[in-house]
């Protein structure tokens, strides 16, 4: 029998019965292609096992973690595809030792999660959630809705902490809204700045003039509670703080505090250091908070796009070439994941 490449896929993608989790993830030119097999591997105690991988050439990852145990003994996995852009369920040391490729999906989150952070933008401005209470709450609801007045976006301060692929189509998206743009980014220039129509700024400014601040950094141990106490009294106290992308990089207690005592106005939060999100935890009996349970992004655009960037460099590797939106470059470069590339190019390319 000839031999197959073979790609893994996380079990949470399809359901106890057998069928799709998220339909809109096309796995047709994995399955129309007869050199390909696909299996399925579950989670053991949240982590996939090695030992499932061990004639697999890559892994379609969705939600499990990517840990110490999970790399096979056999050598042959060459990659990792991380269905989203965030990888902190990865173990990069892991995926380098082994000579095996981290990719991402920047291209489907991009406009998905961009669109989400103006969702939050209007819903707070507008005062929605409040607002659909009180409609619910029959004419004595409506009799107080003078109480909850919206605010104009017209010359309001919207202030983006990272301005990469998410935070760069976000400015992009509120472009017509007529606000003040700022940024904070250490690793964006002047020129790519302008060319966003957004002003860079300091930390401290940014978040002294920010009406609207939005975070979209990656979380590590740089930016991990980056967003604390000490930063969130120098907001004005009619500002809104949006997190759509790691929990952990907001002081959650800090924000709760901040919230209570009124020196902050509002907050829409998608993730949460606790995930899934406790049901007794405090910040969600607020009502000045929109929360969502990290899936706020989840459309079809969104998991079609993501699917679509794991199948190609998942077929990239295949054809014995290196993948597009590898997060640890560096193991490219290196004899053991050339070798799995030349072999995958024999043999299938």
């Amino acid at each position: 029998m000839a031999e197959r490449f073979r790609v893994a896929l996380s079990g949470d993608f399809r359901k106890a019965d057998g069928t799709p989790t998220y339909p809109s993830f096309d796995l047709s030119p994995l399955s129309a292609d007869p050199r390909i097999e696909t299996k399925w591997v579950d989670a053991v105690e949240g982590a996939i096992p090695g030992a499932a991988l061990e004639d697999c050439d890559a892994l379609i990852l969705l939600t499990p973690r990517f840990g110490p145990g999970s790399a096979p003994k056999s050598g042959r996995l060459a990659l990792v595809a991380r269905f989203g852009v965030g990888y902190d369920t990865v173990d990069l040391p892991t995926c380098d030792a082994n000579g095996i490729a981290l990719a991402i999906t920047p291209d489907g989150v991009r406009r998905p999660v961009a669109v989400t952070i103006v969702t939050y933008v209007l819903a707070l401005s507008q005062k929605l959630l409040i607002k659909d209470r009180l409609c619910r709450q029959g004419p004595e609801g409506w009799a107080r809705r003078g109480e909850f007045m919206g605010e104009g976006l017209v010359g309001k301060t919207f202030g983006q902490l990272g301005i990469g692929n998410i935070g760069a189509e976000a400015l992009r998206l509120l472009a017509p809204f007529g606000m003040r743009m700022i940024a904070h980014d250490p690793y964006v220039d002047e020129a790519a700045a302008k060319a966003l129509g957004v002003e860079l700024v300091s930390s401290e400014a940014l978040f002294r003039e920010a009406d609207f601040l939005s975070v979209s950094v990656p979380l590590s141990e740089a930016t991990r509670h980056y967003v604390n106490a000490a930063r969130l009294a120098t907001m004005k106290q009619t500002a809104f703080l949006i997190n759509t992308a790691r929990g952990p990089i907001v002081d959650q207690r800090a924000l709760h505090d901040a919230l209570v005592s009124g020196r902050l106005a509002g907050a829409a939060l998608d993730v949460f250091e606790v995930e899934p999100c406790p049901s007794d935890e405090p910040i969600l009996k607020l009502d000045n908070v929109i929360v969502t349970p990290h899936a706020l992004c989840w459309t079809d655009e969104c998991f079609a796009g993501n699917g679509a960037a794991d199948i190609a460099a998942a077929l990239a590797v295949m054809r014995g070439e290196a993948p597009r939106g590898v997060v640890n470059r560096d193991v490219l470069e290196t004899e053991v994941f050339r070798e799995k590339l030349a072999r995958c190019a024999r043999l299938f390319g």
